[in-house]
């Protein structure tokens, strides 16, 4: 896309509300992403989930001078599964986490068995680096990433960072559109440009309202609530990937083979937590790989039914508000 067109895209975005649940309005205060963001996006606040991955990026990054330790380690290990590989850990971890579920499952009173490993947030996903900072980073020599960042090669990290180079030069599946971004500001410019052929009123974002931990007890939780987000059938999806500072892989698939959705879950025990979590049902999985975690989760294969799962903590999704009349 043009300079030009992105600007107005942007300056579009920034006319409207968005839609939805979204988080509490608490952005990154004061910084440039955090700015970015509330004139990018107004009306959709930043998730908490990822204003802390700003904060943590400019707080533990090697590449700013003001860092106060080195980078954190990320835990995804022995993934081989793409953007979704985070599910796939959680899967190894606990025989059914309830992080892939059925559409039909998605309302009011119904009950689902939901586990999220308590590791899974702040404290050990990468930070987002400052713009500035992203751009001088080695993304795409993985040597020079380890060399940087102090990974050791041959370990399972470097392994699993090179696996997120590969799927960033890696061409879609039929039917999908593709990008990975290294800062804040790259990501929801990546969301732009796959939604731009079908933008009509305004770009919201959305990430599921998880604890700083990142985890939910395994319980059965019943459904609350859920509210359906829009996006004309289109929405982009940027999940968090291995790396040693966080690297977005943003994918989106052809309109109307998608929903994007609010569940709100309330534990069933005694104390059980109440959470809104989003959502994203894929609605055409005839390009996936039969291997893919949400088809064994659900015993189902490539084309068959839906595969719906929530969004991970500091996970994105992206949607077009539709145009008020």
């Amino acid at each position: 896309m043009h300079r030009s067109a992105l600007l107005l895209l942007l300056l579009t975005v920034a006319a409207a509300a968005a839609a939805g649940v979204h988080g509490r309005a608490r952005p990154a205060d004061g910084t440039p992403a955090g700015k970015f963001w509330e004139h990018a996006l107004p009306g959709s606040p930043m998730p908490d989930a990822v204003a802390e991955l700003v904060q943590k990026g400019i707080d533990h990054s090697p590449l700013l001078p003001r860092n106060s330790s080195s980078a954190a380690p990320y835990i995804v290990q022995g993934c081989r599964f793409e953007y979704i590989c985070h599910f796939k850990a959680a899967a190894d971890a606990a025989a059914a986490t309830g992080v892939f579920f059925r559409e039909e499952e998605a309302r009011v009173g119904a009950t689902m068995a939901v586990y999220f490993p308590a590791a899974a947030g702040a404290a050990v996903l990468p930070g987002i680096l400052p713009r500035a900072a992203a751009a001088s980073a080695p993304f795409g020599d993985l040597a020079a990433v380890l060399a940087r960042f102090g990974v050791a090669p041959g370990s399972d990290q470097a392994a699993e960072a090179g696996d997120t180079l590969r799927w960033c030069r890696a061409p879609p599946i039929a039917g999908e559109r593709r990008a990975c971004a290294t800062s804040l500001e790259a990501t929801v410019g990546a969301a732009a440009r796959m939604l731009l052929p079908t933008v009509a009123g305004a770009m919201w974002a959305a990430g599921s309202a998880l604890p700083k931990g990142g985890g939910l007890p395994r319980q059965e939780y019943a459904v609350a609530a859920v509210e359906e987000l829009g996006g004309g059938g289109r929405h982009v999806s940027c999940h968090v990937a291995p790396f040693p500072y966080a690297v977005y892989q943003c994918h989106a698939t052809a309109p109307e083979s998608s929903r994007a959705l609010v569940v709100t879950l309330r534990g069933l025990e005694r104390g059980g937590p109440e959470v809104a979590m989003v959502a994203v049902c894929h609605l055409d999985t005839r390009g996936w790989n039969p291997e893919h975690p949400g088809l064994e989760a659900l015993h189902t294969k490539p084309g068959g039914a839906p595969v719906c799962h929530f969004m991970p903590y500091g996970h994105l999704v992206f949607g077009v508000k539709a145009a008020q009349p």
